[in-house]
């Protein structure tokens, strides 16, 4: 389940926005200003923004812009809402760094349609491209995992676990959004299963010093960090 957070000061329009997304499947958060929106970016980062042009003190445009310029939120897809029509107003949103824009009025259908194609695009290029995260390196290629070419020995769930993490680094996963993205939501295990996995992905690190990489949000979830790697070293 990919989240959303949409920033729009109309209240009724973000509601209606948000009550489509989460019939299609989408966990959805709502900010009706810049800070605000802010604030939910720094506690956990979305795989989308849908990004009201017009807001309340700074602009949806300047938002943008500051968060490509700041490390951690360079790569954030942002697809930009506004009913400026004009090409000189589109230019300028995607120079701001949007990665689509979207005029209003516009329909439920071209809004999903534009948002997964944010999202393929915006997806690791290849499954079996290496990734390397602080000084843990995996690579699906080869199957391996290694820190500064000490390998670790993971089991093949763990691999998956860790590959999920590594390719979606800082961000917070509940455990429903773990089994739904590395088990399949075919399958119908407790969620405490991911629990279990997760310790074991720990032990598996630990003779490497990485197990702190992946931390335990308390009532949210976990995610993978490099921030914890100086902790670790």
């Amino acid at each position: 389940m990919s989240s959303v957070l949409v920033v729009e000061d109309e209240s009724a329009i973000a509601e209606l926005i948000a009550l489509n997304l989460r019939h299609a499947g989408f966990e959805v958060t709502l900010a009706a200003d810049a800070a605000q929106a802010q604030a939910a970016v720094d506690a956990v980062l979305p795989d989308l923004v849908l990004l009201d042009w017009m807001l309340p003190g700074q602009s949806g445009v300047a938002l943008a812009r500051q968060w490509r310029s700041a490390a951690r939120t360079k790569e954030l897809p942002v697809i930009l809402l506004t009913a400026r029509a004009e090409e000189s107003d589109k230019v300028a949103g995607l120079d701001a760094g949007a990665d689509d824009y979207i005029t209003k009025p516009f329909s439920t259908n071209e809004l999903l349609a534009r948002m997964r194609a944010v999202l393929r695009r915006k997806a690791p290029e290849a499954l079996d491209t290496a990734v390397t995260v602080g000084p843990l390196t995996l690579d699906p290629g080869t199957r391996r995992v290694s820190r500064e070419g000490q390998e670790v020995k993971v089991g093949p769930t763990e691999f998956r676990l860790l590959h999920f993490f590594m390719t979606h680094p800082e961000r917070v996963h509940s455990r429903a959004q773990l089994l739904d993205r590395v088990w399949g939501d075919h399958v119908f295990i407790e969620e405490r299963t991911v629990d279990v996995h997760i310790k074991r992905l720990r032990e598996a690190l630990e003779p490497v010093q990485c197990a702190r990489l992946i931390e335990t949000v308390r009532g949210a979830g976990y995610r993978l960090t490099e921030h914890a790697a100086a902790l670790s070293a």
